[in-house]
């Protein structure tokens, strides 16, 4: 049994935005203050406000359609790591923005979605706050990295060692 069609299309679009945010996100923390790194910061934020939506819609879709059942075949330890992993996948996908929007602010830059509505401060302004908050959404990012690329690594394991379905039910073509 594959995954629906919005499961996939949710899927491969979260995949290519979180992929970019960390792309610039990484990339723009050592930029000198410039205006171009002040309109990469604002990029990043509504790439993050998006993902977080996103991300708030996957989880309702997943709660409202089941995903396949992992094969049977699959040893019940190795069915625990999975759902484990897609547990942290998740619970990372909801922590990092909100650590961001914290972070922000706390040092005092709130967020205007797209230039248009403001996202209102969840915080007051406070550096030492702020300064910890970087810390935590640089330290979230650096675990969500590890969690997907254990994420892939098992997709890959399972095509080309397992030769089961698991990778391929989740493709856009199948």
């Amino acid at each position: 049994m594959n995954y629906t069609k919005t499961a996939k299309i949710l899927h491969w679009l979260m995949a290519i935005l979180l992929f970019g945010l960390l792309a610039l996100g990484f990339y723009m923390q050592d930029l000198p203050l410039s205006p171009d790194k002040l309109k990469l910061y604002s990029w990043h934020k509504w790439a993050g406000v998006t993902a977080f939506l996103l991300v708030a819609f996957r989880l309702s879709w997943r709660i409202a359609h089941r995903p396949p059942a992992l094969p049977d075949s699959m040893p019940k330890l190795m069915q625990v790591a999975a759902h484990a992993g897609h547990l942290l996948l998740y619970a990372l996908m909801i922590a990092i923005p909100l650590s961001g929007w914290l972070m922000s602010s706390a040092k005092g830059f709130q967020t205007v979605y797209f230039g248009v509505l403001p996202i209102p401060d969840l915080l007051d302004k406070n550096k030492e706050v702020g300064d910890l908050l970087a810390l935590v959404h640089k330290s979230l990012n650096l675990l969500f990295i590890a969690v997907l690329a254990g994420h892939i690594g098992a997709a890959l394991k399972h095509h080309f060692i397992d030769k089961d379905d698991i990778l391929t039910r989740m493709l856009p073509r199948h």
